[in-house]
């Protein structure tokens, strides 16, 4: 999706929201940075957004890229994995953008059907052995 992020993640040896907290600020310094060095006919449009949106946070110091809430869920049993990941995959296809989830190029749903996929996709498990988070970020 372009405005947001689903992601099942789990930390055997750190705090989740510590990870979620450095993959947010990580990838934000990524993508704002090719945004102003990359051929982008919408930087000007998309940086005074995201200054826009910083002024609304004392914490922020020029731009915001992503929002500050996470909406965490326990993930407590494999058929509510299953369900989770039907959702993130059918995501695109609620929104109209594809026919079918794994047509959209951005999806983990590729991977699971065995097309081509554009991202690294670690497929889940399904064997919850102890209760973890899945983190929804936006």
């Amino acid at each position: 999706m372009s405005n947001h992020i689903h992601l099942l993640a789990k930390s055997p040896n750190r705090d989740l929201s510590d990870v979620v907290r450095e993959f947010k600020s990580f990838t934000a310094r990524k993508i704002l940075k090719a945004i102003e060095e990359e051929p982008e006919s919408r930087r000007d449009w998309m940086l005074n957004l995201f200054e826009f949106a910083a002024k609304k946070h004392k914490r922020c110091e020029k731009y915001q890229f992503w929002t500050h809430e996470n909406h965490p869920e326990i993930i407590y049993s494999n058929k509510f994995v299953d369900q989770k990941i039907n959702y993130v995959h059918e995501n695109p296809v609620r929104a109209g953008i594809v026919e079918y989830a794994d047509d959209y190029l951005y999806s983990s749903a590729r991977a699971y059907t065995g097309k081509d996929c554009f991202l690294e996709i670690i497929p889940v498990i399904r064997s919850v052995e102890k209760p973890g988070l899945m983190r929804s970020i936006r």
